[in-house]
């Protein structure tokens, strides 16, 4: 036997030794300090304590790693973490991925793995069907998160608006001047992903928010006018459904209107908001989104899997195909006969890990009912903390129905400091995280709610840290 494997009895031994201790920090994760005090060096010095030059028996290598990440890391599992979309990961979504580590399948050819892959496929279509897509024109893939899903937009908004983009590159527009929209409020991916594509950040107008934090219509249907009259090429306006820093949802019927007028693709960024159409109370907050040409949502931001599991869906079946079909003689042939998808034909990615499996299995167990009501539980607090927060005198600075709340305390000097001083307070405290983000410009507190254990005796307790932070 390889030394690779270890024995069955080592195994068994390793697990016997490990579970008690992930299941010893996910029952009593409440019971830890949400963020460590932080030291750079000696982070470094515990990390690099180790030169690989011998060989370290197994169970004391794990027990140094999980013992480290217990005392450095924010851990957000917490039930009073209340900061970026990072939330606590249900137990189905855990055996997903100890079940994906164990057979490794090869998301790359249908035929190598074609449960995976189908796993996938109908997963994609359930999600778009749910934001209103016809079930015969959805197609989609799983992404690595939000960033490589925008990506994957801008890549087929070019190849939709330039057909020859994908062969001849830049050489493509001619003469024209490719630009993007999107509000000053979106996501930073986009920029990062026009420098990736090769547009460049210059093409990327971010264009203003209204008194709502929402793209500002007026200022669409104007930059719309004038870059067409300027011979400019609109290669596509992004929407943001739940913006990062305060959830606010753009006005997607208007921005789908104002798209179809002057035909751009429409793409709607909703990594965070768009978990809102698992309950039916809450689909109408999104209405208008089923006419976007490509919709990004992330898994992991509202629905308790593990980071890096994003989705992007498109309404046109063929264009995942014209932007990412390539052939490569050392690909499995086995299924060239068959009506099938081949996964890397439709993703940036090749060789990927089974992403939808952290889905597919919550919902095995849980069904489409068990995330509606526990997104009905975070929305239900975030409503819950509003009022607590205006009870004690804070004011609420952003507009969303989203469990996102940004808040501020009348009367002070200098609302920015003031709002930074006690977020690092109650970080400092170590009972609960918050986070800082300009609303108007000023810095304000922030708070999301997207742990399922989060309860309101929990917010109760941090509406009394930040009366003791003031």
């Amino acid at each position: 036997m390889t030394p690779f494997d270890l024995t069955p009895d080592h195994r068994r031994q390793l697990f016997d030794e490990l579970l008690p201790q992930l299941e010893a920090y996910y029952t009593h994760t409440r019971d830890r300090r949400v963020a460590p005090k932080l030291d750079p060096q000696r982070v470094r010095d515990v990390v690099g304590q180790f030169d690989f030059s011998r060989a370290v028996p197994a169970g004391e290598a794990v027990d140094f790693v999980v013992n480290n990440l217990l005392e450095y890391q924010v851990h957000v599992p917490h039930p009073m973490y209340y900061g970026l979309y990072n939330p606590r990961t249900n137990f189905p979504s855990i055996l997903a991925d100890l079940i994906a580590a164990y057979f490794n399948p090869q998301l790359a050819a249908w035929s190598h793995s074609p449960f995976a892959a189908e796993v996938e496929r109908y997963l994609i279509r359930e999600y778009g069907k749910r934001f209103g897509y016809g079930e015969s024109t959805i197609d989609g893939t799983f992404t690595s998160g939000g960033a490589e899903a925008n990506l994957t937009g801008i890549l087929c908004a070019l190849n939709h608006r330039f057909p020859t983009f994908a062969n001849r590159g830049y050489r493509a527009f001619g003469d024209a001047g490719p630009v993007i929209y999107c509000s000053d409020q979106a996501h930073h991916s986009v920029v990062k992903a026009a420098r990736v594509v090769g547009l460049g950040l210059d093409s990327v107008v971010q264009l203003p928010t209204d008194a709502g934090l929402r793209l500002s219509l007026p200022a669409l249907r104007k930059r719309l006018t004038a870059d067409r009259a300027a011979g400019r090429e609109v290669v596509m306006v992004i929407a943001t459904a739940g913006t990062t820093g305060t959830a606010s949802i753009d006005d997607l019927p208007a921005i789908a209107e104002a798209c179809a007028e002057h035909d751009v693709w429409f793409h709607v960024d909703a990594a965070f908001g768009g978990a809102a159409v698992l309950h039916q109370d809450y689909r109408a907050w999104l209405r208008g989104i089923e006419r976007a040409d490509s919709i990004i949502t992330d898994i992991h931001k509202w629905l308790s899997v593990p980071m890096g599991t994003g989705m992007f869906l498109t309404r046109h079946p063929d264009i995942l195909d014209r932007t990412f079909r390539t052939t490569a003689e050392y690909m499995p042939r086995e299924g060239s006969t068959l009506s099938i998808v081949d996964p890397y034909t439709h993703t940036i990615q090749w060789s990927r890990r089974f992403l939808g499996l952290r889905m597919y299995l919550s919902l095995l167990v849980f069904g489409w009912q068990g995330y509606a009501e526990t997104i009905r539980h975070h929305v239900d607090l975030g409503n819950y903390l509003r009022e607590r927060l205006t009870a004690r005198g804070w004011i609420i600075e952003n507009d969303t129905p989203l469990p996102v709340v940004c808040f501020s305390r009348p009367g002070t000097n200098d609302a920015g400091a003031f709002a930074r001083s006690v977020c690092q307070r109650i970080v400092d405290f170590g009972e609960a995280w918050l986070s800082v983000y300009p609303v108007r410009g000023v810095d304000t507190l922030r708070a999301g709610i997207t742990n399922y254990a989060s309860t309101p005796e929990d917010i109760d307790r941090l509406v009394d840290l930040l009366d003791a932070a003031v």
